[in-house]
């Protein structure tokens, strides 16, 4: 009877060892859970210098707003002033009030 005791208790023993073993094996050789996205904080709708900001949003019908005439076209990162060639055909992203805030702002000017 203790021979039959012995060996049940080795083999609850050794069933342990073997459980704990794989679980800390899959734990290990899990592939790790990719990091959260970095959070970039909001634009600022504010200009720097503490004054309101240098553009406003175009029109839904693609013109800009009384006082900012100069449009500019964020993906190909040029401005257009009014008289330039494309100014008219041009549907804006924003629309600033002079080519010297577009460029401060970074866009360049188109190139007629």
């Amino acid at each position: 009877m203790t021979t039959a005791l012995r060996r049940t208790l080795l083999l609850v023993v050794l069933a342990t060892l073997v459980s704990a073993a794989y679980a800390w094996w899959n734990g290990r050789s899990g592939v790790p859970a990719p990091a959260a996205p970095p959070q970039w904080p909001p634009l600022p709708t504010v200009d720097p210098s503490g004054g309101e900001s240098p553009w406003v949003p175009a029109n839904a019908d693609g013109s800009c707003p009384e006082g900012f005439p100069v449009k500019v076209k964020q993906s190909s990162g040029i401005y257009h002033v009014p008289g330039g060639r494309f100014h008219e055909r041009t549907r804006p992203d924003r629309c600033y009030a002079t080519a010297e805030a577009a460029h401060a702002d970074g866009y360049r000017p188109s190139k007629s």
